[in-house]
């Protein structure tokens, strides 16, 4: 898979776009986080945004290429942020350290799903919050973006169960009209999860 990625995202566009992601910046908003992971982060619309709100981002990512598109933004924004090449399963973090990770768009096949996010949970503060937008099985039917693999699309019941432990504040699944970059456009069916440690 790293070397889909490295290809994706080896043109100069951003292929999925500059601007972060709707539903994590209207979240990020609502919020005065001081620190902040972010998986599969990709060319790191997200954490740019993050940073520029002043938070300490951390950022990972198979992709190498994604990685340089990433800091070329983030120095393009005046911002900084700490990006590691990690595959999801290996990343680790101090526990209760971490005020928000974010997963916009981080398809994990089960039971690799499971661990991360309890991982997630686990470097959380107290308090901490877990955001989530990601793609519904009904994507399957849309050419909007996201895997065509049914066991990397994420139902309510697998996340109730995989975040049973932490306050779930919002779930819901629904139809949104995605724009972002090319490989994001159009009709897309998502899940949104905002939890709370």
């Amino acid at each position: 898979m790293k070397e889909v990625w490295n290809s994706r995202y080896s043109t100069n566009e951003y292929v999925y776009g500059k601007k972060p992601n709707e539903f994590f910046a209207e979240q990020l908003n609502n919020l005065s986080p001081g620190s902040i992971i972010l998986p599969c982060e990709g060319e790191g619309r997200n954490a740019v945004f993050a940073a520029s709100l002043g938070c300490n981002v951390i950022a990972f990512d198979q992709s190498e290429s994604g990685k340089e598109k990433a800091l070329a933004l983030a120095k393009e924004n005046l911002v900084t942020i700490d990006y590691r090449i990690s595959d999801a399963i290996d990343f680790e973090c101090k526990e209760n350290s971490i005020d928000v990770v974010a997963f916009i768009y981080a398809h994990f096949p089960n039971p690799v799903r499971k661990i991360i996010h309890q991982k997630a949970i686990r470097w959380l503060k107290p308090g901490g919050k877990i955001i989530i937008e990601a793609f519904n099985p009904k994507q399957l039917i849309n050419s909007s973006g996201g895997p065509k693999d049914i066991s990397m699309l994420y139902t309510e019941s697998m996340l109730t169960e995989d975040f049973d432990s932490i306050k779930i504040e919002l779930l819901q699944s629904l139809q949104i009209d995605l724009k972002e970059g090319y490989l994001h456009q159009g009709s897309a069916d998502v899940i949104r999860l905002i939890g709370e440690k």
